[in-house]
């Protein structure tokens, strides 16, 4: 049940700061909205304020801004999409993947800095049972002051260090009140985590960043996302890298995951998403902003619009397309959590 409720927010947030975009640039240029709705299907709730109406419907898998003269009916009114100029055009468009990367960053502020980054100390709080740190004689409460002599200052260390020393004894010094004492361990293959361990958890505690470094923060991990994902973009249409893509399933799953393991995790993890679906959304696509963007473009280009007919046809055979997607990586993520199970 969390999974599911955490996932229904997660995405309606997401779409809803999408669909946001569109709406508050077309309104801006003083475009007819006709209907801002989160989800598909029967009507949940909805309320006419002026001209526009602002529904929630039944089916949580989207949402969108339905502008008036948007689905080829032209007239001769001004205000309707098809007759705004080109570059408002690609700016109600564009606003969209836009308003999802300002929310990524908005996140990021906000795990950063009201809800806090939860950061490894020096404190061992749990020892793994049958493993070596055990078996050497270490114990909660021991505060480790050094590996192999390098000072240890910062609980993020600890792991770098053991993974730098994995294939040999290591010298671990620590402080058990006021006494130090040293035990010399030598870490274990772990063959489902493919790393060595000393079977050590470290206690926690929560860092608040101010106001200025958390919206440094956010813009660095926001900016070096990005850049990651057109790496990994260019990676797979090279064919350096394989193909591997998680599907709603998988999302869901992990996003249950993140919400079990707390506020930082899953606001992160919704940034995370937000970066994603708007990166996604400007591939050039039929149906995805990327498509109604490039054929923008051919219209600039041409000085004359594609015909509506046929920009359907195009829209209508990328839909059947992406849903054929969607039931191929929902079908790849059952099979791969049925196999874990």
């Amino acid at each position: 049940m969390l999974t599911i409720l955490a996932w229904i927010v997660v995405f309606g947030v997401l779409v809803a700061a999408h669909e946001l975009g569109h709406y508050l640039v077309a309104k801006s240029f003083s475009m007819r909205v006709d209907e801002y709705s989160l989800g598909f299907g029967p009507s949940l709730f909805s309320h006419a304020f002026g001209e526009t109406l602002y529904s929630v419907r039944i089916i949580p898998l989207g949402g969108y801004v339905r502008l008036r003269g948007m689905d080829g009916q032209k007239s001769e009114d001004p205000r309707e999409y098809p007759n705004r100029p080109l570059w408002q055009r690609f700016l109600v468009i564009f606003a969209g993947p836009v308003m999802n990367l300002v929310l990524a960053l908005v996140l990021f502020v906000i795990a950063l800095g009201p809800v806090g980054t939860p950061t490894a100390t020096t404190t061992i709080q749990h020892l793994i049972a049958h493993y070596p740190a055990q078996a050497a004689g270490l114990k909660p409460g021991d505060r480790i002051v050094a590996i192999d002599g390098h000072a240890i200052r910062h609980g993020s260390a600890i792991s770098t260090l053991v993974a730098q020393h994995a294939h040999q004894v290591i010298r671990i010094a620590v402080m058990r009140g006021h006494q130090r004492l040293q035990f010399f361990i030598h870490p274990r293959y772990d063959k489902s985590l493919k790393q060595y361990l000393v079977g050590i958890e470290m206690g926690l505690r929560v860092v608040h960043l101010g106001v200025v470094n958390s919206l440094k923060g956010g813009v660095t991990q926001t900016v070096g996302l990005t850049g990651a994902w057109f790496k990994a973009l260019y990676a797979l249409v090279t064919g350096q890298h394989r193909f591997d893509l998680m599907g709603p399933v998988g999302i869901a799953v992990t996003v249950g995951r993140a919400a079990r393991a707390g506020w930082y995790w899953l606001v992160t993890l919704g940034a995370v998403l937000s970066v994603n679906l708007a990166l996604f959304n400007i591939l050039p696509v039929p149906v995805l902003d990327g498509s109604k963007l490039f054929l923008l473009g051919v219209e600039g280009v041409r000085r004359r619009a594609m015909n509506p007919e046929r920009e359907g046809m195009i829209h209508m055979v990328g839909m059947a397309f992406l849903l054929l997607f969607v039931i191929f990586v929902t079908y790849h993520d059952i099979v791969h959590y049925l196999h874990l199970g």
